[in-house]
């Protein structure tokens, strides 16, 4: 979806959290609130992703 294209550097910023809400409202998650990376959104992204 190319929602983040900075430095990946674990440091949860204001981009990370617009990319994580933007992923959120983009697959319909409501059970995370927008912008948190919990439970609900990692499931979704682990579904899309898969082992290289």
């Amino acid at each position: 979806m190319n929602l983040y294209d900075d430095q990946i550097d674990g440091d949860y910023t204001r981009q990370v959290e617009d990319a994580v809400r933007t992923y959120q409202l983009a697959r319909g998650i409501q059970d995370d609130t927008l912008g948190v990376y919990g439970r609900a959104t990692r499931k979704s992204l682990e579904a899309e992703t898969s082992a290289p």
